[in-house]
This record gives structure tokens, C-alpha cells and sequence, in this order.
């Protein structure tokens, strides 16, 4: 399982997680004025898909395409249950420019696409299917995972080819605890080495953390880290217990606000952006430090956090398995329909769990009450990882709603 990188800064959840979420930040995410550094001036940058009133109804922000399940990998908490070899069903190279053609149905701004797996370092067509949506005018990112497939020159050969970003996991601060997750030993070393390597690309890094019980007392130590590495962002992403990860423990609701407020405090001073994912809730804790600091409104929807009220699970957010089916996102294993035979244009806009998913006034228990519901939502897959009801409460949040809807969805 690799890394997923996350569309906004502070804010979604993703892949991110390999194969998950969804991103990697906000407008301009890639190369300055959004273009590539190659000569396509007319791709975007992450974050071009506008929300209206927090709903992403035209287009998703982020689509994550699970382009293999194949990883030399065995991560404990992979989403995907990756495997050694690839999958005989995964989508063509064909099919994949098939896909990238249906995405600029979205019309334009177009959603950017993340390469995620697996390890997409497997697809021997992987160049091939960048350059194709660097040539249909989308903008990509990578997730790769730290194995020897990740060199240098792959690295400066796909930032040529149209990648604009990439993300890299750490889990733990060395390499013992590191390693003790990803299930191979040297990856630790070997992710320390591909940032080097990206940094000399001139590809900016998103980082992603799983944080579960196991890995909570670890952080500060991992923060101390993130300071050596020269990242653009640092994603705390908190633990959906599907897939392998099923077998570990996520951190209590109490444990969670705590860390919230710890996140929030280092992003005053941080050289990076910090985020949450699959931790919706950090937007209202932000947004009650931002009012107590005398922001505005309009102050803090200029922030990283304000860009990405909204955008969870569904909303902002759309993932590809490798067979070509399409779930909400990669934590939200519901089929919608598969792009081999339906359009991912119609999936989006038009399924009923989708526009389910874009509607939080209407969510169940304490979400559907909560002031906040629009700029937060939920982490709609553990609300369905924990009841099997993708509209249920999020059960990480401890907040009890006032019963007050508020302008604009902030309190």
C-alpha cells in the first residue's frame, strides 16, 4: 500500500494513503501558474475544481486511479490488500486513456488525477499514461512506494513525463518502527533517499503519517523529522480500519482532539503545511482557534484549512480501482459502477450514493446535526467502516452539536 496524497491542506481527508485519498493541495499545487515546467501551459493546478457551497457537483477535485495492486510492499494497514504481481484485471494501457478522455468530460478546470496503487511503479506503461494526461491537459501526481523500482531517474524521467507532485509515507521516526509497518526492511532508508532524490527532481513531497494507538507517541519525534526533510505538506492520516487495516486499533475520540490541537499549534510555526485526512473534525477545532485569534470569515476561507472545507469522502473526491470500478473513495469500498462500462462523469454527478454524500445536512446522528456540517462532514468511510451505514456519524469525532446552523456552514 503507498502513500495518498491529499487535495487540500489541513483539511480531507484522503489517499491518502496508497490508493486512498484522497490529495495534494490547494491551486497552484504543482508548478507555478499550474503548468508544467515541459510546456503545457494550459494544465491546471491541484485545487482548480471550485466548490459551490462547499459541494463539488460539477467535478471532483481529486480522482485517484488505483492503476495496480501490484507492490513489493506488505504494508500492515494497506487499504488494498496489495499483492506481489498484478492483477489480470486491471485496465489497459487503452482503457487508461479511455479514462483520462472521460475525465475531460468533467469539463474545464479539469480534476486532477493521482497515480496510486499498489505501487503504479509497477505499470510498465506508467510514463505512457502521464504523458497522455499532461497531453489532454490534466493535471497528475504519483504515490509511489519506497522499493528499488524508485530511482532517481524514474523520478526525473516522470517529472518530464507530467507529474507535478509526489507523496511518500513515514510512519514511524526510525527505522525500526518505520519498517515494522511497511513489512520490508531499508524502506525507512529507502523513503529518506527517494525525498532526496525528488527535492533534486524539483517535485514537491507530501508526506503521510498513519496515526493508530500504536504510532500516536511516536508523532513528535516524526514532526522532528519532517523539519530535516524540506516537504511542502506533512498529512496526518488517521487510521479506517478497512483492509489489513482492519487488524490495527485507531486512536480514542479524546486522543484525537488532543491531536487536532497539537496539529493546528505547529502549523502556526511550521515550515510546511500541516493536514489531517480521514480527520475531518480538525476543521472545526481550526475555525474556533481562527475565530478566538479575530479572523473573519472571508479571513479563514483564504487559509489552507478554509480551501478545503468541504471535500471528504464523495464530495471533491472519486477513486478508480485497478478492475475500473468506481467507489466514493478509496477508504469508501461501496461500488458505483465501473468505467468499462459507465461513464465516471454520470457516476459522480448523478448515483444516488453520491449525491448522497454531498447532501451532510442530511447525514445521521450527531453529523447531520452539527453546525459544522458543511466545512466538515465526516469522515464518511469510517462512519461506514464502523456501521456499515456510509451517512452515519463519524465516530472519531467527540463533538456535541448546538443545534445552531449558522451562515455559510461556520459557527
Amino acid at each position: 500500500m503507498t502513500a495518498t496524497i491529499e487535495p487540500t491542506p489541513g483539511g480531507h481527508p484522503g489517499g491518502g494513503h496508497p490508493g486512498g485519498h484522497p490529495a495534494i493541495t490547494g491551486v497552484g499545487a504543482g508548478h507555478p501558474g499550474g503548468g508544467h515546467p515541459g510546456g503545457h501551459p494550459a494544465i491546471t493546478g491541484v485545487g482548480a475544481v471550485r466548490a459551490d457551497g462547499y459541494v463539488y457537483e460539477r467535478a471532483p477535485m481529486l480522482v485517484y486511479w488505483e492503476t495496480t495492486l501490484a507492490c513489493g510492499l506488505a504494508c500492515r494497514h494497506c487499504r488494498a490488500t496489495a499483492q506481489p504481481e498484478r492483477n489480470p484485471l486491471e485496465l489497459t494501457t487503452e482503457e487508461g486513456y479511455r479514462l483520462l478522455d472521460e475525465i475531460t468530460a468533467f469539463g474545464r478546470p479539469y480534476p486532477h488525477v493521482v497515480f496510486t496503487g499498489g505501487d503504479p511503479l509497477n505499470r510498465p506503461d506508467l510514463h505512457d499514461l502521464v504523458r497522455a494526461a499532461t497531453e489532454r491537459g490534466i493535471g497528475c501526481s504519483l504515490a509511489p512506494a519506497a522499493t528499488p523500482l524508485l530511482t532517481r531517474e524514474v523520478l526525473v524521467s516522470l517529472r518530464e513525463a507530467g507529474i507535478q507532485n509526489i507523496s511518500l509515507s513515514i510512519d514511524g521516526s526510525d527505522a525500526e518502527r518505520h519498517d515494522g509497518f511497511r513489512g520490508v526492511p531499508g524502506t525507512f532508508e529507502k523513503t529518506l533517499q527517494a525525498a532526496r532524490w525528488a527535492r533534486e527532481a524539483g517535485l514537491p513531497i507530501q508526506v503521510n503519517t498513519l496515526v493508530t494507538d500504536e504510532t500516536l507517541p511516536d508523532l513528535p519525534a516524526v514532526y522532528q523529522l519532517m523539519l530535516t526533510m524540506d516537504i511542502m505538506r506533512w498529512s496526518l492520516f488517521m487510521l479506517i480500519t478497512t483492509g489489513r487495516g482492519s487488524a490495527l486499533r485507531e486512536v480514542s475520540p479524546s486522543d484525537s482532539e488532543r491531536l487536532n490541537a497539537w496539529a493546528f499549534a505547529l502549523s502556526r510555526t511550521a515550515p510546511f503545511q500541516i493536514k489531517t485526512t480521514e480527520a475531518t473534525h480538525y476543521r472545526r477545532l481550526a475555525i474556533k482557534q481562527m475565530q478566538a485569534a479575530g479572523m473573519t470569515r472571508e479571513d479563514i476561507l483564504t487559509t489552507s484549512v478554509g480551501r478545503g472545507f468541504g471535500i471528504r469522502d464523495g464530495n471533491g473526491i472519486v477513486f478508480v480501482n485497478h478492475d475500473g470500478t468506481v467507489n466514493p473513495s478509496g477508504f469508501l469500498p461501496i461500488p458505483l459502477g465501473n468505467v468499462r462500462t459507465s461513464s465516471i462523469v454520470e457516476l459522480y454527478r448523478d448515483h444516488e450514493l453520491m449525491r448522497a454524500l454531498r447532501q451532510p445536512e442530511a447525514f445521521k446522528g450527531r453529523c447531520g446535526m452539527c453546525e459544522y456540517a458543511r466545512v466538515c462532514g465526516g469522515s464518511r468511510a469510517r462512519a461506514y467502516a464502523w456501521t456499515g451505514d456510509p451517512l452515519e456519524a463519524d465516530p472519531l469525532c467527540p463533538y456535541v452539536p448546538t443545534g445552531n446552523v449558522p451562515a455559510y456552514g461556520m459557527a
